[in-house]
């Protein structure tokens, strides 16, 4: 019997399904310092998420330090040391083809406080006030 294709839905998942996998990955070989970097082993990085192309072979990582200090030396360091991080996902991951990484600052962040900071606007709070007297 001949294999029905995949759904778009499905392949979705299965892209969505790798990221988690590549970033649960990166984020153990980080916290365990296995990179043999010292600005990579003295520096707490999250991996906040992993964004896989539909064919799986490129993936953008998105990282952040603790407190967000030095973000440009920690993002230097990663990609010096991309081969390695590459390697390390492909045997973990075991797919056919190893995903090509790119590492990029995380700026979530810095946005979620840009809107908390128009949220607490005094003419926003103002504006929001009056409309709940409706």
């Amino acid at each position: 019997m001949a294999r029905q294709p995949a759904t778009s839905e499905q392949q979705s998942v299965r892209v969505l399904k790798v990221g988690e996998r590549v970033r649960h990955i990166l984020s153990e070989l980080l916290a365990r310092g296995e990179a043999h970097d010292d600005v990579l082993r003295a520096t707490t990085i999250s991996v906040t998420e992993v964004r896989m192309t539909p064919d799986l072979r490129n993936a953008k990582v998105y990282v952040k330090p603790l407190l967000g200090e030095d973000e440009d030396v920690v993002l230097k360091a990663l990609r010096t040391n991309t081969a390695f991080f590459q390697r390390e996902v492909a045997k973990r991951l075991g797919l056919k083809f190893a995903p090509k990484l790119q590492f990029k600052p995380d700026e979530s962040f810095d946005e979620a406080s840009r809107i908390e900071q128009l949220l607490n606007d005094p003419k926003i709070v103002r504006d929001l006030d009056d409309g709940q007297d409706l």
